[in-house]
């Protein structure tokens, strides 16, 4: 568990269904705090005991659900998921649903992509000067290049779902950030912008 900006907390559990580590975070400011995408950490929930605690459980889309149950049964709070994928959730998983462009808990805003899947959410965290993503950016290894999912994962055209993500990244683009928070990769802690930028600009001479 690292702090990586000043109230953003990162750790790497191993997903057992795809055999990676995949990224969670605890995000503390303003006296509140959420969790984004969560597996419990290695140090187990105790790590939270002297944290402010949690106002809401917050994914990015649909798939990531994982260990939100045990954390939203610690904390007696809510899990957050754009309101499309609300039909996949069961009622006992407590999920509740949000619109894009919406205000979440810590100032959050829910900023559509509109690829890959149809609740597919970036997070902008203006405090924090970070966007974080699902799956529609990951990055390989801690200094490894931003990529799309592989096009096996993409659908029935894969062209036409990284046109739609560069659409949903240049939209990101206007806004002020400078670290990327990815579900699938390490962060990008400075230079976030820019390498969001280079990676627009060579898949749009690509497509």
């Amino acid at each position: 568990m690292n702090e990586i900006i000043p109230g953003v907390y990162h750790w790497v559990s191993q997903h057992e269904g795809i055999g990676q580590g995949v990224s969670s975070y605890y995000l503390t400011h303003g006296g509140d705090a959420v969790v984004i995408d969560p597996r419990e950490p290695d140090e187990g929930l105790k790590w939270f005991d002297d944290m402010p605690v949690p106002s809401a459980v917050i994914l990015t889309n649909r798939h990531h659900y994982r260990h939100s149950d045990r954390l939203s049964d610690a904390w007696a709070c809510g899990v957050l998921c754009q309101q499309e994928a609300l039909q996949e959730f069961s009622p006992e998983q407590n999920v509740q649903g949000f619109e894009f462009g919406e205000r979440l808990p810590l100032d959050i805003e829910a900023v559509e992509i509109g690829a890959l899947n149809a609740e597919e959410t970036a997070l902008y965290i203006p405090w924090a000067h970070a966007v974080a993503f699902a799956d529609a950016l990951v990055r390989g290894g801690e200094q490894g290049p931003l990529s799309f999912l592989p096009d096996f994962l993409m659908g029935d055209d894969p062209a036409a779902v990284k046109s739609g993500l560069v659409a949903g990244f240049r939209r990101l683009l206007e806004r002020d950030f400078d670290n990327i928070l990815f579900a699938h990769g390490i962060p990008i802690v400075g230079g976030g912008k820019a390498a969001l930028q280079r990676f627009v600009d060579e898949v749009a001479a690509a497509l």
